[in-house]
């Protein structure tokens, strides 16, 4: 009997010390100071965050290890994966590190990090058009920097004829949802002329832009220059008429 009691006693203790880690573990998701009392059985997120903080404290090799458990206990997110990219570059595993990118920007369009050196790695491959997918996942990003998107714009949609400016046409013509945030961030961050270029091309393309928000947009981005006004007069007028039919 006494047996029977303190196994059942024992079981309690054990899931109760189960929850709390499992809780605590959810918790260090948001804080990060929990991560380390976190059992090493349990630990997930807090795995993340232990991981996250050996790549900026420690020594390469236990970096590497961390994001290794990491991967192990969560493969999915595509934050493991990047995390780990940057140990395996750190410990000095370039090969390796490429491919965990590649696989790393497939999975989460919306880890920017993958994205900047997935867009870079296609820059430097003078693959335009995957550079240009790879700019739009950033683009789409409130967290993106607009240097960030300044820096690779110029160089990549300077050229209409090049595959990238054509691929961003398809993008903004296809998607309505967001053509209004394109037209004002697009023209903070892309050159004038190119901006035009393409807002024009996607016009002809079957693009069906706010005329208010484009007009408001077209104002700001051609006052400086009579040659772009004129362009840009055209565009308003051409989505005046398309609405108006």
């Amino acid at each position: 009997m006494m047996v029977r009691i303190w196994l059942w006693n024992f079981s309690l203790l054990a899931i109760a010390v189960m929850t709390a880690s499992v809780q605590i573990d959810r918790q260090s998701a948001t804080q990060p100071a929990l991560a380390n009392i976190v059992p090493e059985p349990f630990r997930g997120f807090a795995q993340a965050q232990i991981a996250s903080a050996a790549s900026q404290d420690s020594a390469s090799v236990i970096a590497l290890e961390e994001a290794e458990k990491l991967v192990a206990r969560r493969p999915m997110p595509a934050e493991a994966l990047r995390l780990l990219a940057q140990a395996q570059m750190a410990a000095g595993k370039e090969d390796a590190a490429l491919i965990t990118i590649q696989v790393a920007a497939k999975r989460g369009w919306r880890d920017p990090t993958a994205q900047e050196a997935m867009m870079r790695l296609a820059l430097g491959a003078d693959d335009k058009e995957e550079a240009a997918r790879r700019y739009i996942a950033l683009f789409l990003q409130n967290s993106t920097s607009d240097a960030l998107l300044i820096e690779v714009s110029g160089q990549l949609f300077s050229d209409r004829n090049d595959p990238a400016p054509a691929e961003l046409v398809q993008i903004v013509a296809a998607s309505r949802r967001w053509q209004s945030s394109f037209l004002r961030k697009g023209s903070r961050v892309i050159p004038v002329p190119v901006f035009l270029n393409i807002v024009s091309d996607a016009q002809s393309r079957g693009a069906k832009f706010d005329c208010r928000v484009l007009n408001e947009v077209l104002k700001h981005a051609s006052d400086t220059d009579a040659a772009l006004r004129e362009q840009a007069n055209q565009i308003g007028a051409h989505c005046q008429s398309s609405q108006s039919r």
